[in-house]
């Protein structure tokens, strides 16, 4: 058998790369596979990877592990490029804009691995192994009432065309194992772990191709990372065990080595273990996050979108993206998930975020998932959007709830800015608009909130004779001036020896159906004259009904 090598040191790594960090011309790569859904934590380690090349002028790449035979594959990646896309992390190689080094599906790269297979087969660092599963089972459970760690004896290794043919003769299928080293250690330097040691003698014989030819994950992840000239593998600490027995693998086909960063995993809310989709129903239990899933529930269940829990929930980006979230906001507030340029600073748009990042800031410890301050950096770059930018998000909503044509009129521009301006800080999310329904519904099909309007309008003495007043005035506002209205009212109500409060409480429901919103005069603003008068009018003769 070839000689391998004991120790992986920081020294050797760079040894047989041939050149200085500084110099190389740095590659990352994020290979999902395709599930249907992109998971925001693979999205932190997806924008790490693209960072760490785009600082250094190199280039991003996605490789697809869709190794899994029983999958629609296009149909399930076509989510995660659509989230790529959508949060402006663009990939230099990979699915549709291809690159030198197609094809990036592994499941058209099966010629290189069994290559591979074959060179550690002649090389003896792997082998054929006729073992069957139930006898390994029932090794393992020897091993496990004695007390002992079970690690294979390789007692069906087969290394000649005779022994091959005997096992076959038995009714025998091979596995290809890695003959793995039984002594020594394997050490190498992770840029964010540092010096990491591993004990030979605690590695499996991995099984690398399966019976019906296919090969496994860890084969060809790393005949990839070669073939592709990957410089650096930027993967989440989950990664870190499998590090040995890639690093076998690659020395034993005689490859440079990458370096490795292994990073901290996106924990769940409030708590050390990993996020995951799986757990929706006891991170629902967590205050903070069952309002971010609502606040996404609202939204499509007003827009009609058709969703899932498994692809619509805060743990995967496209309910983020259905609810009308910033790109660059969930990039921001990704970017500070394990990272930090210093104790102060906070926003950074993707540009900046280039300029400043490092793997050397990166925190070691996990980084769990905050709701609540997720949504604080969304309200902040929402606050900070252009009006024009924020109406043009919002219209697809109005449209898809079937408040507003498609295309929209060419008048309901203004009307939807004078909305958007009157809402504010209200919007936080694209979608929030839609929780302004009273702005785009005819004046007969306004709908009261039925408790207030009880208590605002039937059961205060005054309140119709307040509303006939304001009518009066509203139509003899000439030319309309919502301000000059405001005048006139308080005027009105400080004559009648009224408060304030009482007539306006009563102007708002008419107006909006609603006990709370924007400010009265803002509504009249936007309703404009005819339909302020008509739904006030509306209001009384309701309120008179009983």
């Amino acid at each position: 058998m070839k000689d391998y090598p004991q120790r992986i040191s920081p020294e050797s790594i760079g040894l047989l790369r041939n050149e200085p960090f500084e110099s190389m011309t740095i590659r990352t790569r994020f290979a999902p596979s395709p599930t249907g859904y992109l998971h925001i934590g693979g999205v932190r380690t997806a924008l790490f990877n693209y960072l760490l090349a785009k600082k250094a002028g190199g280039q991003f790449l996605l490789r697809i592990d869709d190794t899994d035979q029983q999958r629609n594959v296009e149909a399930a990646l076509r989510p995660i490029l659509e989230g790529f896309r959508w949060l402006g992390l663009q990939w230099d190689e990979g699915p549709e804009c291809g690159g030198p080094y197609e094809p990036y599906f592994q499941s058209q790269r099966t010629e290189h691995y069994q290559r591979a297979v074959e060179r550690l087969l002649a090389s003896g660092h792997a082998y054929k192994d006729y073992a069957k599963t139930e006898e390994l089972a029932e090794y393992k459970a020897i091993a496990e009432r004695e007390g002992k760690a079970f690690l294979y004896d390789r007692r069906f290794m087969s290394t000649s065309p005779e022994q091959h043919k005997a096992y076959e003769a038995e009714g025998r299928t091979a596995v290809v194992r890695l003959k793995m080293p039984r002594s020594g250690q394997c050490q190498f330097h992770d840029l964010i772990r540092g010096d990491c040691s591993f004990e030979w003698a605690d590695e499996q014989d991995h099984v690398i191709q399966r019976a019906d030819g296919t090969c496994l994950y860890h084969l060809a992840s790393v005949v990839d990372d070669y073939d592709f000239k990957i410089t650096h593998v930027v993967r989440a600490v989950e990664h870190l065990p499998n590090t040995p027995r890639q690093i076998f693998i690659a020395q034993s086909l005689g490859y440079e080595l990458p370096i490795y960063a292994h990073l901290p995993y996106v924990a769940e809310p409030g708590g050390t273990a990993k996020l995951s989709k799986r757990k929706l129903e006891k991170y629902l239990k967590q205050k903070d996050f069952a309002m971010l899933s609502a606040l996404g529930t609202s939204v499509t269940d007003k827009a009609h979108l058709q969703t899932t829990p498994e692809t619509f929930n805060p743990v995967v980006i496209d309910f983020y993206r259905e609810t009308g979230f910033l790109p660059g906001a969930i990039l921001n507030y990704l970017l500070l998930l394990g990272w930090s340029l210093d104790d102060s600073t906070e926003d950074f748009t993707l540009e900046e975020a280039i300029r400043d990042f490092s793997l050397e800031r990166v925190n070691k410890a996990p980084a769990s998932f905050d709701p609540q301050k997720l949504l604080a950096f969304q309200a902040r770059w929402m606050h900070r959007l252009d009006t024009k930018k924020k109406v043009a998000m919002v219209l697809p909503y109005l449209q898809k709830a079937g408040w507003v044509a498609n295309p929209a009129p060419c008048q309901f521009a203004e009307h939807c800015t004078k909305v958007v301006l009157a809402a504010a800080d209200r919007i936080k999310v694209a979608g929030d608009i839609l929780e302004f329904e009273e702005f785009f519904v005819a004046d007969d099909q306004l709908r009261y909130d039925q408790a207030g309007f009880d208590k605002r309008v039937r059961a205060e003495p005054q309140a119709i004779e307040l509303l006939e007043e304001t009518r009066s005035l509203v139509r003899a506002c000439e030319p309309w001036s919502p301000e000059a209205l405001e005048g006139q009212i308080k005027a009105m109500v400080e004559t009648r020896g009224q408060k304030l409060g009482i007539c306006i409480n009563a102007i708002r429901l008419a107006l909006t159906g609603k006990t709370s919103g924007v400010g009265v005069f803002d509504a009249f603003g936007i309703l404009g004259k005819d339909s302020s008068e008509a739904r006030i009018d509306r209001c009384i003769q309701i309120a008179k009904q009983t």
